[in-house]
């Protein structure tokens, strides 16, 4: 068989790169085979180094709301580029885009840029730490926050895909710090304040899990939450680097009604290059240097070509506030014919979406933790997903991810990718 350009590129990655791949979850791990190594993205579609087009649902994981390339983020970043692409001293862009992002997130007062969402999220919980002078969090299992030391604690993304959820490298230190609860079960909360009273300095939690599938959080379960922690004065932060400006113009904040007191933004501020920020309640923010003695700092934070690409990107979800509704639609359709595909096949895979964020989970039972998700047969995932690539279409190699919707899919490519699903379960036994 003749060898494919991604293949041989592949061989020379790992040569250099541990793994051939620089961040784990590129990888074909979890389903077998080898990665594709892409040349160019427009719109809905991926072209990889053997000329192959696929219609893309990882959207770059995610920030691709707009689909890749749109013009409108491509002239900002080419008239920024005509300026400069880098100052290590403040600009106008920087105050606009917190401007846009406080704004349009109601519970955001102040806003930090940082350069991305594992910045973002370890800082958040520096700046808990720093306001209310202890020293504990609690984070719910199977939720990734990134890769800081003290997140690697039961986590969910890459290291649940990769069998690894505590991280050979995090200190002992670092463990002890690190409380784990149990998503959408306040019980398991509760317990772990009492054990840990006065010790205790933020909840962080996805409010829509996004990294162990798609998950959203049971609205009477946040509400306590909520109560919880402003009762035992508790920072509750919501990590939004995945479906802030995704799910919704307010994130999943927005959707449920909840209002936490630090949020961590990622992925869409940056239309497409790295970015994270973090941002909430005034009187915590300015605990953080140089306005407070709670240290956070970036060579490149707010960067002038991340700042005209995000800023482009918020501007035209500010313009265009029935982007939402096209994504909403899209993805109804979507599901709707992936459920009718499950219905004909008399599967009874369970499916999740909040807005244009969606799951097929390879378990016929409900799916609403980290216990039941990890119960998804990951060797039928890895079938179905090749199945779907050999048809064009280009899902996460992993079952703990999402299915992303852009505003760019069209419904001839939704037509195709229900066809490709319906044929793919038929060869999945």
């Amino acid at each position: 068989m003749k060898t494919t350009k991604s293949e041989k590129l592949f061989i020379e990655a790992q040569k250099y790169i541990p793994g051939g791949v620089n961040s784990p979850v590129r990888a074909f791990k979890s389903v077998g085979g080898n990665p594709l190594f892409i040349t160019s993205g427009n719109g809905s579609k991926l072209i990889d180094a053997d000329g192959n087009e696929y219609i893309d649902y990882i959207g770059s994981w995610g920030p691709h709301l707009f689909g890749h390339n749109p013009q409108f983020i491509k002239e900002a970043l080419l008239e920024q580029i005509e300026n400069g692409v880098s100052f290590g001293a403040p600009t106008e862009l920087e105050i606009k885009m917190a401007e846009l992002i406080v704004e349009l997130v109601p519970s955001v007062e102040l806003v930090r840029m940082v350069n991305s969402g594992t910045e973002a999220t370890m800082s958040a919980i520096r700046a808990a730490r720093g306001y209310t002078g202890k020293e504990k969090f609690i984070k719910f299992e199977g939720c990734y926050h990134g890769h800081a030391d003290y997140f690697l604690i039961k986590a969910g993304s890459g290291a649940l895909t990769l069998g690894v959820p505590t991280s050979p490298g995090v200190t002992k230190g670092n463990a002890r710090d690190t409380l784990t609860a149990d998503y959408n079960d306040i019980t398991s909360v509760k317990k772990l304040i009492a054990a840990n009273r006065n010790e205790i300095a933020a909840i962080i939690i996805e409010p829509i899990a996004g990294n162990m599938g798609v998950i959203p959080s049971d609205k009477e379960f946040l509400i306590e939450l909520r109560e919880i922690c402003t009762r035992e004065y508790i920072v509750l932060i919501f990590d939004e680097v995945m479906t802030g400006f995704r799910v919704a113009k307010g994130g999943a904040q927005e959707v449920l009604g909840i209002t936490p007191d630090l949020s961590t933004f990622g992925k869409i501020i940056g239309g497409g290059l790295p970015v994270g920020a973090f941002g909430g309640k005034k009187e915590i923010m300015e605990k953080i240097a140089p306005s407070g003695p709670v240290y956070q700092a970036g060579t490149l934070s707010g960067n002038p070509l991340a700042m005209s690409a995000g800023y482009a990107a918020l501007k035209y979800i500010k313009d265009n506030p029935g982007i939402y509704n096209t994504l909403e639609e899209k993805s109804k359709y979507l599901e709707e014919g992936f459920k009718n595909n499950l219905k004909s096949l008399k599967k009874n895979y369970f499916m999740t979406r909040a807005g244009s964020m969606s799951c097929m989970f390879f378990t016929e039972d409900n799916v609403n933790d980290f216990n039941s998700a990890v119960k998804s047969d990951t060797t039928k995932y890895g079938k179905y997903f090749h199945e779907m690539l050999r048809r064009g279409i280009y899902l996460a190699p992993a079952q703990f991810e999402a299915v992303f919707v852009s505003s760019a899919h069209t419904k001839e490519d939704l037509d195709k990718t229900i066809t490709a699903h319906y044929e793919a379960l038929k060869e999945v036994e």
